[in-house]
């Protein structure tokens, strides 16, 4: 882009950015995608300025983004306009805390991602002290205690006594699926089937550490176990050991959910147990060449 050009494209942000209208987000957007950075840059603090005028949902969708632009200025002004979205800028808090936590990100723009971040949780805390929460069970109004012990525990909001019911029933669903686990791998895992004491033992023969059937909170409202996970390497195995239609019901839902969660699944089945090396070990060697190769693995 030559230069009087992108100086042109620069003024028009900042009229746009003081214009209080919302008929500038069309323009806006496409600044957003400019080959400059000076452009992308103005586009999003003029994004900012327009919070309370633009809706939340189109100038977050487009800030977004641009948190991983290649230019650190534009990370910067991206965090400081989504701090003006407050509530409507939720969605971002994961992506802010990842760029905070990378060692490599410019301190300045670690400081507007931490003051952005501040005031975005702010504004949902005052959200949530003027929101009416009932129980998802009985539907009975709860109390901020009640809410917050059952999201803690459950992800769901529940007054004290189906808590406590609830509570008593995953109790007694974890006791029975601990009975099921009666098959002994070579380094003492109990397991609940061949496959999985085939999968535990090759994995301990390639030395890579496992952990079985441990609590995982994928997404709000969902609790799984998943059958193995791989710390080193951020994996998650099932094996699918059934062929029921209920069984594959459960499956399905399942694997949707490692899918929305944006976790790295490696599905495993029956006919798989002969040929672990190349059905588990050629999909871990293809995953950590991907991770190797992705520009965007270590932020943070």
């Amino acid at each position: 882009m030559n230069l009087t050009n992108e100086r042109k494209l620069a003024a028009r942000a900042k009229v746009l950015g003081e214009s209080a209208d919302a008929g500038a987000f069309g323009e806006l957007a496409e600044l957003a995608c400019s080959e400059s950075a000076l452009v992308r840059r103005l586009a999003a603090s003029a994004l900012g300025k327009l919070a309370g005028i633009l809706e939340a949902a189109k100038a977050v969708g487009v800030l977004l983004p641009q948190l991983a632009d290649t230019h650190p200025q534009v990370r910067q002004y991206a965090a400081k306009a989504l701090a003006a979205y407050g509530t409507g800028a939720e969605k971002a808090l994961p992506v802010l805390r990842d760029l905070y936590r990378n060692p490599s990100e410019k301190d300045y723009v670690k400081r507007s991602v931490a003051a952005a971040g501040k005031n975005i949780r702010a504004a949902l805390a005052l959200a949530e002290r003027n929101t009416v929460r009932t129980c998802s069970r009985c539907g009975k109004q709860v109390e901020p205690d009640e809410y917050a012990r059952s999201q803690r525990f459950f992800q769901r909001t529940y007054c004290d006594i189906c808590f406590d019911q609830t509570a008593t029933a995953r109790r007694n669903k974890e006791t029975q699926i601990e009975d099921k686990k009666n098959i002994r791998t070579l380094d003492g895992t109990l397991v609940q089937s061949d496959g999985e004491r085939r999968i535990a033992e090759w994995l301990a023969a390639k030395d890579i550490a496992y952990r079985y059937d441990a609590r995982l909170r994928i997404i709000e409202g969902f609790q799984i176990r998943p059958d193995f996970y791989l710390p080193e390497y951020d994996v998650y195995i099932e094996y699918w050991g059934m062929d029921t239609p209920r069984y594959k019901a459960g499956m399905y839902l399942k694997q949707d959910l490692y899918m929305h969660a944006g976790k790295r699944l490696i599905s495993l089945y029956p006919e798989d147990k002969a040929k672990l090396d190349e059905k588990l070990g050629g999909k871990l060697q293809k995953m950590q060449r991907k991770k190797s190769n992705d520009p965007h693995e270590g932020k943070g």
